[in-house]
């Protein structure tokens, strides 16, 4: 089953005196995060309401409603911050990382079970997602078309079509 609220980014520092936050995003960009009004703590347990957010460079300053001092906004360094999934409007084609992790990868010609994708790796070409095989081995596979046949949130199954020489059996 999918998580409702998903990990958005990280609190990592204030912004002037007037209690802005300083968030890292975990997801595409500052400009994907920016588009978001309510925001939530605690997976999901706290709404969050948004005053402000403006894009700094690679982060996210944000204003939220209640946090307007320097020490309030201190306090929460370190804090996740979550998305209602139901908020986000994906392009076809793209996934949440949280729902890609630990995903069942298989070849989608001949149906042999690689392992777990246990990683992904942002490399600003193309994503390597990472596989771990049963007998622990790891393998990286590029996150392009080509590679990627089948993604099934739903069912937790990514069908791909490896590069040659990638696993051991590759021909």
């Amino acid at each position: 089953m999918l998580d409702q609220f998903l990990e958005a980014g990280k609190i990592v520092g204030t912004h002037g005196l007037q209690g802005e936050l300083r968030i890292d995003p975990w997801c595409d960009s500052a400009d994907f995060l920016d588009e978001f009004k309510t925001l939530y703590w605690n997976k999901g347990a706290e709404k969050l309401e948004v005053v402000s957010s403006r894009i700094h460079k690679t982060q996210l300053l944000l204003k939220l409603k209640g946090i307007d001092t320097i020490e309030q906004g201190d306090i929460l360094r370190g804090k996740i911050i979550y998305i209602d999934r139901n908020d986000a409007k994906l392009e076809e084609g793209r996934y949440f990382m949280q729902d890609l992790i630990g995903m069942d990868v298989f070849d989608v010609d001949t149906c042999i079970y690689y392992g777990t994708l246990t990683e992904i790796m942002r490399t600003g070409a193309n994503d390597v997602y990472q596989i771990t095989s049963e007998d622990k081995k790891n393998y990286l596979i590029p996150a392009i078309p080509d590679v990627i046949i089948d993604v099934n949130t739903t069912n937790s199954k990514m069908q791909i079509r490896p590069m040659r020489g990638i696993f051991d059996d590759a021909d």
